[in-house]
């Protein structure tokens, strides 16, 4: 008998994207009496409840509880506690998920051994905005060629999107850490690395998800990824790997050769050099990886790469100030 599988979904007013994902997530084709779907609403405003409700209406499989605390990590935390099923896996409201979605991550589960599995994070888009971003985060410009951001990349690896895992495994990792405001998934992976267990990456495993669709939207998101990953790397002192530092380390270069250039005149071909040199490699890029779309959107992927990496860049200085300089926590 295949186990019993608990779908959680964690949401906060999703009323344009609820209605798909919950018949995406029905649609599944694993044994219709071994999952259920528990939706985690964190007081929704819109009409993300009357929605909820009338699917529960008609199917038993859906149970709704309530996460007053609003973020994704307490909301987690409470559908484990809720759980029936043997195995979590995750699901985004944001997110297409193919029809075999949940038989893949209990199958890869099974298979590897791994204490979390997942497939790629591959963008999906409706608008211009997003096919520009989405071409953008095809780019090792972009991401620093994060192997969850591949389609085809298969094997162990620090980190996938969503995931999967034994209710028992989450059990004895204490779960998310409801301090996070952000960054939660990074966070527990890698005290999954650190207590020895393994993450999988399968590309048969296969979900979309709608990126952010203006620049003011990536930025705020990347912006938050950067304070996540700053109170990540100083709860863990350190990380699986360098990559997030990266963003970082440019905005600090970047700000010393400004502030240089504005005390030593003499600093001001290289600080005149290095924006040439960015700015070029980041239109470049745009053209190599937006090829079919517009001029227009082809530009806007350009601008993309600059928006991500002076949002992650900043958050996570901004983390460490929050951290060191005003002591708080919860972030």
């Amino acid at each position: 008998m295949v186990p019993f599988v608990t779908v959680a979904m964690p949401c906060l007013n999703e009323e344009s994207y609820l209605e798909a994902c919950l018949l995406s997530a029905f649609a599944q084709d694993y044994a219709a009496d071994r999952f259920e779907i528990l939706v985690a609403d964190g007081g929704s405003t819109d009409r993300t409840r009357a929605i909820l409700a009338e699917f529960a209406a008609r199917e038993p499989r859906l149970r709704v509880i309530d996460n007053p605390k609003r973020l994704q990590a307490p909301a987690l935390n409470a559908i484990v506690k809720a759980a029936r099923g043997d195995v979590l896996v995750r699901m985004d409201v944001h997110c297409d998920y193919a029809p075999d979605y949940l038989r893949r991550c209990v199958e890869a589960l099974e298979k590897t051994g791994a204490m979390n599995v997942g497939g790629a994070q591959r963008a999906k888009a409706r608008s211009s905005f997003q096919r520009a971003l989405t071409a953008a985060l095809q780019s090792p410009l972009a991401v620093g060629g994060a192997k969850y951001r591949d389609a085809n990349a298969e094997g162990f690896v620090d980190t996938v999107f969503l995931g999967t895992f034994r209710v028992s495994d989450l059990a004895s990792l204490g779960g998310w850490d409801e301090q996070a405001a952000t960054n939660e998934d990074a966070e527990l992976n890698q005290r999954i690395l650190a207590a020895g267990g393994r993450i999988y990456l399968s590309r048969s495993i296969v979900v979309h998800y709608y990126p952010r669709d203006s620049f003011a939207a990536l930025y705020t998101q990347y912006h938050r990824y950067g304070l996540g990953r700053a109170r990540t790397t100083v709860k863990h002192r350190g990380l699986p790997n360098l990559r997030p530092l990266a963003p970082f380390f440019l905005v600090c270069t970047a700000a010393f050769t400004a502030a240089m250039t504005a005390l030593v005149p003499a600093f001001r071909p290289l600080f005149l050099f290095g924006f040439a040199a960015y700015s070029l490699a980041c239109v470049l890029d745009a053209c190599r990886v937006a090829r079919g779309l517009t001029l227009r959107e082809t530009l806007t992927c350009a601008a993309c790469f600059p928006t991500l990496h002076a949002a992650h860049g900043l958050g996570f200085a901004a983390g460490l100030f929050r951290i060191f300089v005003t002591r708080k926590s919860v972030f």
